[in-house]
Parts: C-alpha cells; sequence; structure tokens
C-alpha cells in the first residue's frame, strides 16, 4: 500500500521525544491490565458467570458502574464506583464524548479506567463484582481516552495538545513512567481537541513488537517500534489507513481490523515486520453510517454504526479476504458506541439511549437480544458516558 509520504513528513516534523512534563501520581499500587479482545474465540455460553464494567465518564466524577452477568448473559445491577477523577470530553462530539475505543479495558482480576477531564488513569483490584481502588497516576498527557497494555507493559494515548503516548512498566503489582517512553503525536489540537481530529486508539500488536495508534483526522496510523525495556521508538512508521480509521483489532498476529468511520467501511491490513501497514483487498462498506467501534467474538467481527445506531458483523472467509455478513445485525435505537464480550456474549453501550444491551453470538455469527439494563447517563450537552469492559 503507498504510504501518505507528504503528510508523514509534515507530521514527522512536529514530532517530538518528550511530552508534557510529569505530574504527581495521587496514589500509589497498580497492576497488569490487558483487554485481549479475542477473548470471545469460542462460544462458552452458559459455561460460568461474571461481570460487566461500565465507565459514567461524568464531568464531577467518573465512575464505574458494575453489573453481575449470569450464565445466560443477563445483567443485573451490582454496585457503581468512583474512580477518584473527572469525566471528559471532545470539542463538537456527535454521541462519543471520548471518541474513542478503549477507555476502560480489563484483564486478569485487574480494571484500567481513563478520567478523560483530570489527566489521570485509575487502576481497580477486581473481585467478582467488587472494586478495589488500588491506583491513580498521571497519564502522562492531556485528555487519556485510550489503554492498551500486553505483559507488563501499558500505554496510554492522550488525546489533548500535540497528543501523546505514555509508556508505564507493570513490577510486582505496580505501574511506574518508563523512562523513554514518551512520544508525541505532532497533531497540534487544542485541549480538549476537536472531535474528528483526536486520535482514537492505542493498542499493542500481539507479537509485542509495536505499538499501534489510530488518528481520524490525518487518516493514517502510528507505528511506534518497542524497545527491550519497553522504551519506544523516537519516530513512528506512518501509514495511509483509510478515511477517517477510528477502532481496530487484530485478527491475526500480524493482520488486524480497521473501521474508517469516514467511508462507511472496514478494512484488513498486514502489518510488516517494519510496521508498515500494507491494505489487504479493498475497504468493505456496510452500508450504514459512522462505524467506529469493532469487537471480535469468534470467527466474527461485530461493528458498532453510531450514526445508524445499529451493529454490523464481519468475517474473513476462508480466501482470506473480509466480507460483510450482515449490514445490520442488530438495531440498538440508541446511539451505539463502544463494546466488549464475555463468554461468548457481546455487549453494546448505547450513549443516546443511556443504556447497555447484551446479546448471545450464535455460531452463524446471528445475535439474539438477551439482556438491556437502563439508567445510564445519556449523552448531553456533548458529554456522557463511554468505555465498557468485561470479565
Amino acid at each position: 500500500m503507498k504510504r501518505s509520504v507528504a503528510l508523514a513528513a509534515a507530521l514527522l516534523a512536529g514530532l517530538t521525544s518528550v511530552g508534557s512534563a510529569p505530574g504527581t501520581a495521587l496514589a500509589d499500587g497498580g497492576g497488569p491490565g490487558y483487554h485481549d479482545d479475542r477473548k470471545g474465540g469460542e462460544y462458552h455460553h452458559g459455561d460460568d458467570e461474571g461481570a460487566v464494567f461500565v465507565q459514567t465518564n461524568k464531568a464531577e466524577g467518573n465512575t464505574i458502574k458494575v453489573y453481575d452477568r449470569d450464565e445466560d448473559g443477563r445483567l443485573t445491577k451490582a454496585g457503581e464506583y468512583e474512580t477518584g477523577g473527572l469525566g471528559g470530553f471532545t470539542i463538537g462530539a456527535p454521541l462519543d464524548a471520548l471518541a474513542s475505543q478503549g477507555s476502560l479495558i480489563y484483564h486478569k482480576g485487574l480494571l484500567f479506567a481513563v478520567n478523560a477531564g483530570s489527566n489521570t488513569v485509575t487502576v481497580f483490584g477486581v473481585e467478582g463484582t467488587k472494586l478495589h481502588k488500588l491506583q491513580v497516576i498521571w497519564s502522562g498527557g492531556l485528555l487519556p481516552v485510550s489503554i492498551a497494555a500486553r505483559g507488563d507493559l501499558v500505554y496510554v494515548l492522550n488525546a489533548g495538545g500535540e497528543g501523546s503516548v505514555q509508556g508505564f512498566e507493570l513490577h510486582k503489582g505496580r505501574l511506574s513512567r518508563i523512562e523513554d517512553a514518551n512520544r508525541s503525536l505532532g497533531l497540534h489540537n487544542g485541549n480538549p481537541p476537536a472531535f474528528g481530529t483526536a486520535p482514537a486508539q492505542v493498542k499493542i500488536d500481539p507479537d509485542s513488537e509495536f505499538v499501534l495508534v489510530s488518528t481520524k483526522g490525518a487518516n493514517v496510523m502510528f507505528s511506534y517500534e518497542i524497545g527491550r525495556h519497553g522504551e519506544l521508538a523516537p519516530n513512528p512508521v506512518i501509514s495511509d489507513a483509510g478515511n477517517t480509521p477510528f477502532g481496530f483489532t487484530f485478527d491475526s498476529e500480524d493482520s488486524l481490523l480497521v473501521t474508517e468511520s469516514g467511508a462507511n467501511a472496514v478494512s484488513r491490513f498486514e502489518l510488516e515486520d517494519d510496521g508498515t501497514l500494507d491494505q489487504v483487498g479493498s475497504s468493505v462498506p456496510n452500508g450504514q453510517l459512522a462505524p467506529c467501534w469493532i469487537q471480535r467474538v469468534g470467527d466474527y467481527f461485530f461493528v458498532a454504526n453510531a450514526g445508524s445506531s445499529t451493529i454490523s458483523s464481519y468475517r474473513v472467509n476462508d480466501d482470506g479476504k473480509l466480507e460483510v455478513v450482515k449490514n445490520v445485525a442488530a438495531d440498538t435505537n440508541g446511539g451505539s458506541i463502544d463494546m466488549t464480550t464475555s463468554d461468548g456474549f457481546l455487549y453494546v453501550q448505547n450513549a443516546t439511549a443511556g443504556n447497555v444491551q447484551g446479546y448471545e453470538v450464535n455460531e452463524d455469527g446471528s445475535l439474539k437480544l438477551v439482556t438491556t439494563v437502563e439508567g445510564l447517563p445519556k449523552f448531553e450537552n456533548g458529554i456522557g458516558m463511554e468505555g465498557i469492559a468485561a470479565s
């Protein structure tokens, strides 16, 4: 695939190795957290119970609402916990305040939440449906909107100002900033940034070789090579990534699917050894509006279309080609944004309706609504809930 050479040169000219000056951690402690969206790789319905976590992103004080999940996928209220930080927003957001994927992630008993309004990240220990606040730490920049983790490495994407990525090391349950792991994206936004120019997601590839970042306004993705101790390469590889790339997830160790919210489509890319992204085939439209979030469950990939309040389903067929399974696998009627999966169930956060819907994913990729929980903050006056994860 052709690289955006001129754009890359312009962006790289504005890159710096270190972002804003360090802040002060508000508390100590912490631990590893990685939401592996391949978790639903098999269809296990009814094997066990779990929990679903929803970030309210309230400006006056961010909280996490916890729901118990039974073996049939149904949710019941189990509690609400303060993060110790403030919710935030991007300017001009149509219904998703943080304009991102991955603002709340779970892995192996720990939950990570961004506090966009106070430039911090909170780490909770999870015990069933109970949360124990372990740490609130500076995010390394302005307006954190997405988190990625794998092994003992955690990276936070900050959307405000120039935009930045900050790396953290996990050691004996403690989260600490990695020297030489703060990189500016050179986006030259304000704080808060405009919805359309804010970066959308950070993720670590399955081989832990690169940190990837999607940038909506620039139509490119950044790939930072990860050093031996988690430090990041001074400059990223910058690749074309379609029309307004937003959410992305891996379908294999070196292949990823990216939503193109400006083209109402999904594209597939190969991640090369040098960090370049090469497109595989053409973008595949779904006939819906503003596909932004993508979640894998088994062999299927589900896309939340915020503009049409629907969920589309995709798969990679036996010939290695990306195809639409159903343009409308579900009609949520509520402003669909972020999603999560647990034990073969798909949970969808609906921003304008102020609810979460849970769907059973059948072996043919079809969806069956099994639960709806109401009473969550609706998107109003430019801010609303965003962020969902599950155990």
